[in-house]
């Protein structure tokens, strides 16, 4: 063999040993993936997102119902039973004596409450009788809340009809009847049971202007009504 070809056969050994492992080594390269990309399962994670803005509303509406004083917008009715002080002239044609009131309230806000009031009693003094009747309505105004308990002030108008039987001309008459405007103001406080059951205790100040008369004196003064209260709510 001549030296030629010996030298062509080790270049073409060469060669070849030296291209066959890149080449596998580029076919196992490409049959592997260079990387592989992880794809989120969307269905899932959308019905999660559904499921948790569907709660939220619910954990906001529970939340809202059991926070704060439940008083709002509600109605009361009840009642009022104590002393009723008849003062100024009142007092000259009657003597004071435990009357009974009834009132409504209306909670317009979480401070200030409506309440209306209706009362009638009759007080006598000897041959003189003092009656006293009126419908008012005030503005209930809280001073501070203290968990049940609440102090507040009042104040307000309404309408009263007084009316004494007294001497004139040297016998008793009773006077006119006559519907007069005037105003009221006082205070106390309220301690709720419950949510629907209060009880308290008012001072309230009543004080109708006077009623004029024709014949005899005419009807002014004032009175004064100390009661322990009791008030439904719904």
């Amino acid at each position: 063999m001549s030296k030629k070809k010996l030298s062509f056969i080790l270049m073409a050994f060469v060669a070849m040993s030296f291209f066959r492992p890149t080449i596998s080594l580029a076919q196992a390269d490409s049959t592997k993936p260079a990387f592989k990309i992880k794809t989120p399962n969307t269905k899932n994670q959308l019905n999660e997102k559904s499921d948790a803005s569907s709660e939220e509303p619910e954990t906001k509406n529970v939340l809202a119902e059991n926070s704060g004083p439940k008083r709002m917008n509600h109605h009361g009715i009840g009642f009022g039973l104590g002393e009723t002080f008849l003062m100024g002239n009142y007092g000259k044609h009657g003597e004071d004596k435990i009357t009974a009131d009834l009132f409504y309230s209306y909670a317009a806000s979480y401070s200030f409450d409506l309440l209306v009031n209706a009362h009638m009693s009759e007080h006598k003094d000897q041959n003189e009788t003092m009656k006293v009747m009126g419908v008012t309505s005030s503005i209930k105004a809280k001073v501070v809340e203290y968990d049940s308990f609440a102090p507040y002030v009042l104040g307000g108008l309404g309408f009263y009809a007084p009316q004494a039987k007294r001497p004139v001309n040297g016998s008793n008459k009773w006077s006119d009847q006559k519907v007069t405007f005037g105003i009221n103001f006082g205070g106390g406080a309220d301690l709720k049971l419950n949510d629907r059951y209060v009880v308290g205790l008012l001072g309230q100040m009543h004080w109708p202007f006077t009623v004029k008369q024709d014949t005899g004196s005419d009807i002014k003064g004032y009175y004064f009504k100390l009661l322990i209260t009791g008030m439904y709510l719904f």
